[in-house]
């Protein structure tokens, strides 16, 4: 049972990995999630307010539950020009 974690961009800097594997029983949502890799990087802790995420290729939010099998991906805040 384990949740597929992305990291892109900066973020992936920060943690030096781009794909990590969580025990899925371990987390309710993608808060906590995030929280896990907050607390083992405390430097993503600046992108709390400002983060993106996707559960399963689809926009969500910090409060949507997590589930065994689901791929979640970060993304740091982007701007165009």
């Amino acid at each position: 049972m384990s949740i597929r974690v992305l990291f892109f961009a900066s973020l992936a800097d920060i943690t030096g990995t781009r794909e990590a594997h969580l025990d899925a029983a371990a987390f309710q949502n993608l808060a906590s999630v995030f929280a896990k890799f907050a607390e083992d990087f405390p430097r993503l802790e600046a992108y709390r307010a400002s983060i993106m995420c996707s559960l399963n290729s689809e926009f969500a939010h910090l409060d949507q539950p997590v589930r065994d099998g689901d791929e979640v991906a970060f993304f740091p805040p982007v701007s165009g020009g």
